[in-house]
């Protein structure tokens, strides 16, 4: 019989012991998703680490990991106490991956040189495809009430919660307010991580290849893996309204598909189409970045080229609509990571936005095809008018004091790029942090501020 007096230590020790058990796989999510996003910051965007660890990282389990910058090899490595460690690798072209159990040498030799259209003197060229602004005044603006909203959407200090980097509004499609987060380092040439805006993007890519006569958003997807069983019946469109079917779970604080997919693989496609069948596609609506993620697959297969395939997006969408900063970053298997990755400027994504305001055209350029923007509105039919194809929806009046024809981009840490068409607007927040942010009434006061 064991001595009392050892008991409660040895109970203690038995306690550590189960517990940490349990959670040491969530160590590995805390330390993917530290090394990537530094890696990110850093090497895509050139911001201070010191920087990125007290705000992108000041949260949850995160805070506690420390990141190692090997400025040489362009490589993080972050740790949580020794217990658990992993390591994220700059490649030129693809931005940051993990490395995983790939070994850094190798992913560092694969490289992809940006098909970028060079614009010299971009401050030359009338936006929006370059940087020149009109001197256009528009009698229907309040210029101080406008530029009062702007700067009240950028906290007094780095210890305010709102942690704003850029502030871009268009009308009529002309920049008609614009603000950056000096105190972070962040100007108008600065990358910001789009996070969950980049499906938005995927959703570019597949209504140019529906114009290309490439794609049928009615057709099942081409899974070979899934023709065996009950996943054959789920269309593309099925996966572009996030109405799968699938047995998905985006849970982030805990072991999940989407935490293994980011955090664990390093084939994003390959982890998200072994999820499996859960109920009829088409009768559930369950956000999913795993069917970003299985699209961003199906675009590869289709397009059949792996460097057609990255190229696609920049010659076939940015390019031709004056976005020279776009990043969108791959992992180790070099699928694009649909659901979560992708890097440009304030300015970059509002024009992004501009294409979408502009009906899939752009300056007489028929980007996407007929009818696309039109398609990418219509509600799920089971997400209650929140979501349509890869963008959000306000026709449940989410935001109350906003038109119902309001459409966005939204992405994790308060990433949003807002249309409403109705209101000739296009206005882009982008963030290190959502928290304490009133995207309502933000809105509420830019619309304020432009007379009907």
């Amino acid at each position: 019989m064991i001595n009392r007096k050892y008991l409660i230590p040895l109970l203690i020790v038995v306690a550590v012991i189960v517990i940490g058990i349990s959670q040491y796989p969530k160590l590995y999510i805390a330390t993917g998703y530290g090394a990537k996003t530094m890696a990110t910051a850093v090497f895509v965007s050139g911001r201070d680490p010191q920087i990125v660890q007290l705000i992108d990282l000041n949260y949850s389990i995160v805070k506690y990991t420390r990141s190692k910058v090997d400025f040489n090899n362009k490589t993080v490595t972050t740790s949580f106490w020794g217990l658990a460690k992993q390591t994220a690798v700059y490649r030129e072209g693809f931005g940051c991956c993990l490395a995983g159990t790939s070994p850094v040498d190798s992913l560092q030799k694969s490289n992809f040189t940006l098909p970028v259209v060079k614009r010299n003197g971009v401050w030359r060229i009338p936006w929006p495809d370059g940087d020149q602004l009109k001197d256009t005044l528009f009698p229907e603006i309040d210029t101080t009430q406008l530029k009062k909203v702007v700067n009240g959407a950028f906290g007094p200090s780095s210890e305010d919660k709102r942690w704003t980097a850029a502030v871009v509004v268009l009308y009529k499609g002309e920049l008609v307010a614009e603000k950056y987060a000096s105190e972070f380092g962040v100007t108008p040439d600065t990358r910001i991580w789009g996070w969950s805006m980049t499906k938005s993007i995927m959703n570019a890519m597949a209504g140019v290849l529906t114009r290309q006569g490439k794609l049928n958003i009615n057709a099942t997807a081409p899974v070979s893996q899934w023709l065996q069983d009950r996943r054959r019946d789920i269309t593309i469109n099925d996966l572009m309204q996030m109405s799968s079917g699938l047995k998905w779970d985006e849970e982030y604080g805990d072991v999940s598909p989407v935490t293994n997919m980011l955090y664990q693989s390093g084939d994003s496609y390959r982890s998200a189409i072994e999820v499996p069948y859960k109920e009829k596609p088409g009768t559930e609506w369950k956000y999913s970045s795993g069917t970003t993620n299985i699209l961003s697959g199906i675009f590869r297969t289709l397009i059949g080229n792996d460097q057609k395939y990255h190229e696609f997006p920049y010659l076939e969408i940015f390019n031709k609509i004056g976005i020279s900063s776009m990043i969108l970053e791959t992992d180790a298997a070099g699928n694009f990571v649909g659901s979560s990755y992708s890097n440009a400027t304030a300015r970059d994504w509002a024009r992004f936005g501009l294409l979408y305001f502009n009906d899939g055209v752009w300056k007489g350029d028929t980007i996407l095809a007929k009818g696309w923007v039109n398609y990418t509105g219509t509600p799920a039919a089971a997400s209650k008018g929140e979501y349509g194809a890869q963008f959000w929806l306000n026709r449940s009046k989410t935001l109350p004091d906003v038109p119902e024809d309001l459409f966005f981009c939204d992405g994790h840490r308060g990433q949003r790029i807002f249309i409403i068409p109705s209101r000739n607007l296009v206005v882009v927040r982008l963030g290190y942090s959502g928290e304490g942010f009133d995207f309502n009434d933000f809105l509420k006061g830019i619309l304020k501020a432009i007379k009907n």
